[in-house]
């Protein structure tokens, strides 16, 4: 691995810390790190319409789109939230993920005490949605 995995963790919780979560009470961070060794940071956005709520890791990566970054430019994605647990991505994330992600980048699964698991983007969604070409 050649990036610290804890501060890509704290920039996660930094980002949490902006969750606007009135309803559900739990707020979620993203971090995407990328190679010119900038931060880009979501959290997740409730809405009580729950339909129009938005996770942080598209936030996240939705604000790297439109930033002007590309897969290539991704070094790894962490996401923490509330609460002990590992936070996993949902599934709409994961699609999210697989397509705007390259298969093999680092995904860091974390909670506030900095304990976390590291996979890959692919292993988050085996049997992604494929478009037929």
């Amino acid at each position: 691995m050649n990036f610290n995995v804890e501060e890509l963790i704290k920039k996660a919780i930094i980002a949490k810390s902006n969750s606007y979560s009135p309803y559900s009470n739990f707020k979620v961070g993203c971090a995407i790190l990328l190679k010119d060794n900038n931060y880009i940071l979501g959290c997740n956005v409730e809405n009580k319409s729950y339909g129009l709520t938005i996770c942080a890791e598209r936030n996240a990566l939705f604000k790297m789109v439109s930033e002007g970054y590309k897969k290539e430019d991704v070094i790894a994605l962490a996401i923490t939230s509330s609460g002990d647990a590992l936070c996993t991505p949902c599934g709409a994330c994961r699609e999210v993920m697989d397509e705007l992600l390259k298969k093999d980048t680092l995904i860091v699964l974390a909670n506030d005490k900095l304990e976390y698991k590291i996979v890959k983007n692919n292993e988050l969604l085996p049997l992604a949605f494929k478009l037929e070409k």
